[in-house]
């Protein structure tokens, strides 16, 4: 079975890319026929699309295969947890706005150090 390295992160581009594949690209049948279908979907070799379903850690995902992945399934690598945050940071801001200011005011400022601490932890790789 695969192990994933300590420098590959749980958002790594294999790990996305292999997370669409088998979610969104080619979610139903037996793996070899998913694995098949992924690669008729996706226009490319069956051992590419293996690697990719697997994993393999000495893999690495090309600009064009991200931009294929993409636009066959509407997810853009690293921007759908991007917009969410920010939806929910502004979301925050409106209530801090709102007539019950100083009530919300210490949740708001909890939820930004603490989505502040779960970003840092993403993007040190592990550290």
């Amino acid at each position: 079975m695969f192990n994933k390295s300590s420098e590959k992160s749980e958002l790594s581009e294999i790990a996305w890319a292999q997370d669409q594949l088998r979610k969104n690209i080619a979610p139903h049948g037996s793996v070899k026929e998913r694995i098949r279908n992924a690669a008729l979907t996706l226009n490319w070799k069956h051992s590419r699309t293996r690697t990719v379903w697997y994993a393999d850690d000495r893999a690495s995902i090309k600009p064009k295969e991200m931009r294929r992945i993409t636009e066959i399934t509407g997810v853009e690598y690293g921007q759908v947890e991007l917009r969410s945050v920010e939806q929910l940071i502004a979301n925050a801001d409106a209530l801090l706005e709102g007539p019950h200011e100083d009530f919300y005011r210490p949740f708001v400022a909890a939820f930004r150090a603490m989505a502040g601490a779960f970003d840092r932890s993403r993007t040190r790789g592990g550290e």
